[in-house]
Formats: structure tokens, C-alpha cells, sequence
């Protein structure tokens, strides 16, 4: 494997450990983040005053010269498809795609092809820098399977480096479209006896848990309130449909960006996604509250309906405040058109 070396000489009042000083005076060039630097530590990549030194927590101190040995990147061992791709954005750090219900963003072993990766090594013809020590798209974020929209992807390390930071500080911007069972409303004395929600002016629901891997399913995300990881979803209602309120239009922004985020929270209030397999439950919907076809429509839904339709980020190299949109897909407008039709 090839390798290239890199010397670091510690500048004055170095943070106490060895990850956390290198992490400081890495240059930026190298584009090293903290938690590859622990990696290439944990694998015997780097040497304090001329020893080889494995522990991230390594006392440290100004002067001392750490060498790290990097390995070259090496090509991805996925491989490239021909698979056409919506792109609203490209330059020579990242790209943001317009993805497509029934595309996995990353082979997994129920999906080893066919995914958004796969696409991009193709698009990309070998033209990447090496994220992570490996040729291949800087996947910072994700979206599932059957959710549509926007994600932006890193080409380079800076990207990469960069994107992840913003996604880890929750500063990237991102509104989804979906549509529910019922109708959330601020006026709903249900939803005030709800663990972890609350209501902002505008009638916004603000739904604050954790959320960690179901202790018997490992497919599916849980509520939880010790334990897990923090997460925040605000809820917006901006249509409703039937008399009485069936099922609602609603917009959600995420302040954190778990798994499963937003179908998770939506059921633990009570208003699982049309569609969804997993959290959505089997409702019985009345033909009186609408109309027959938009019941057939409901109860047939073949996936989530729910779409990443606003994505925002500062660019990691040129600093630009970018906000991109994506129309609602086909799939759901025609739903909301059926929705929005009288009762028979």
C-alpha cells in the first residue's frame, strides 16, 4: 500500500491528549479530520518523539514532533453503474442530488447495487479525492430507501471534512414535506399529554426525545427518554384534508438528524406517515370522511410519503450560503389531489 508522510511539530498550549493537538495543528491541507487521526493512531500510524504511539489520550506538550504515516487511497471497491441521476448542483468540492423513492444511498448487504453510490462512482469517472482513505463519494448525510429528495454528497476531503462538520453541528438546513394520519394541532388536549411535546407560536410542534435501536427489532428506531441519542423534529400542519381531520399536509425541520428521525417521532404522537411500513400502523379510515378513491389511495400507498424538499449549508471552500428546493414528487401531489377531493 502506498503511503505519504506527515510531520507536525506541536505549537504552544496544546490541548492535554495527542488526538485533540493533532486535530489543532494538523494543517488544514491535509484534510485530516479528529476521527480519522484517531484511527490512524489506533493503527499504529503515528509516532510521538520518534515512538510509535497508540493511545488517543497521549500526554502531550509544545514541541514535541508527531509523524503521521497516511496511506495513499486506494479505489473504492464499489463499483460504478450507469444509472441516470437529477443533479441540480455540481462544482469540483460536492454535489447535491434530487434523489428518487426506491434508490438506497449506499450498498448494504440487502442492496448491493443500484444505489446512489454506486450511480456517483460512475458519474464521477475515478475523479475523486480519497474520503477516508478510499476513493468514493463523501456521503455526509442520508436519506431512506423510500424517501425522496435532497442530499448533498462530497467530492473532495475539504468537502467532506466540511459538510460533516455542519451535519455533526446540526447548522445544515433541512426541511422535509410529508404526509400524515390525522391532523397535529395545537388544540388537541391528546397531544399536550404527550411525553416530549410541546407547542411554539404558529401552532409548530416541537417533538423532543432520544432515540436508540428497538431493543428486540434492529430495523426499527424507539422513543426513549434515557438513554439514546438526542433528537428534535418541529412540525408544521399545512393542510388538512376530510371532515373530520384524516390526514394532513405537513412540513418538518430537523434540528438533530438520527435515523428514522422524523417517521419515529411522527408516530409517537400519534400521526404515523401514509405509507410507511415500518411506523405507519394500519389505520381504518372512513369513506364518509373522504372520498372512496382517496381511501384506496391512503390504505395503498406504496411507500413513506415523505420528501427531503429544502436542503441548506455554507460551502466548505468558497463560503457561499447555499439553499437548494425540490418540488413535491409525483407520488404524493397526486395524492394530495385525491385527498383533496369531496367526500362520495
Amino acid at each position: 500500500m502506498a503511503v505519504t508522510s506527515l510531520s507536525v511539530v506541536i505549537a504552544a498550549a496544546p490541548p492535554p491528549r495527542l488526538d485533540k493537538a493533532l486535530a489543532r495543528d494538523v494543517p488544514e491541507g491535509a484534510h485530516l479530520s479528529r476521527s480519522r487521526l484517531a484511527r490512524l493512531i489506533a493503527e499504529g500510524a503515528v509516532r510521538l518523539n520518534g515512538a510509535v504511539c497508540t493511545d488517543q489520550k497521549a500526554r502531550i506538550a509544545a514541541g514535541d514532533v508527531v509523524e503521521i504515516t497516511v496511506p495513499v487511497a486506494e479505489d473504492s471497491h464499489i463499483g460504478p453503474e450507469d444509472i441516470p441521476l437529477t443533479i441540480l448542483h455540481e462544482d469540483d468540492d460536492l454535489i447535491v442530488i434530487d434523489k428518487p423513492a426506491g434508490m438506497v444511498v449506499h450498498p448494504a448487504p440487502g442492496s448491493p447495487k443500484g444505489t446512489l453510490v454506486n450511480a456517483l462512482l460512475h458519474h464521477f469517472g475515478g475523479n475523486l479525492s480519497g474520503v477516508g482513505g478510499e476513493k468514493r463519494p463523501g456521503i455526509v448525510h442520508r436519506i431512506d430507501k423510500d424517501t425522496s429528495g435532497l442530499l448533498v454528497v462530497a467530492k473532495s476531503d475539504r468537502a467532506h471534512h466540511g459538510l460533516a462538520a455542519q451535519f455533526e453541528a446540526h447548522s445544515a438546513r433541512r426541511h422535509y414535506l410529508a404526509l400524515c394520519h390525522g391532523v397535529p394541532e395545537a388544540s388537541d388536549p391528546r397531544l399536550h399529554g404527550t411525553r416530549g411535546v410541546s407547542f411554539e407560536p404558529g401552532n409548530i410542534m416541537k417533538i423532543t426525545t432520544h432515540l436508540a435501536r428497538h431493543k428486540t427489532d434492529r430495523q426499527r428506531q424507539a422513543v426513549l427518554f434515557q438513554g439514546g441519542r438526542h433528537a428534535v423534529t418541529r412540525v408544521e400542519t399545512l393542510d388538512r384534508f376530510g371532515t373530520p381531520g384524516v390526514a394532513a399536509l405537513v412540513a418538518c425541520r430537523l434540528e438533530t438528524g438520527r435515523t428514522h428521525q422524523i417517521r419515529v417521532h411522527m408516530a409517537h404522537v400519534g400521526h404515523g406517515l401514509i405509507g410507511d411500513p415500518t411506523y405507519g400502523g394500519r389505520r381504518k379510515i372512513s369513506a364518509k370522511a373522504i372520498s372512496g378513491a382517496a381511501v384506496a389511495m391512503v390504505q395503498g400507498f406504496a411507500r413513506q410519503a415523505l420528501h427531503a424538499a429544502s436542503l441548506g449549508f455554507i460551502h466548505p471552500a468558497s463560503g457561499e450560503n447555499m439553499t437548494f428546493q425540490s418540488d413535491i414528487p409525483e407520488d404524493m401531489a397526486r395524492l394530495i389531489e385525491v385527498l383533496r377531493q369531496p367526500a362520495d
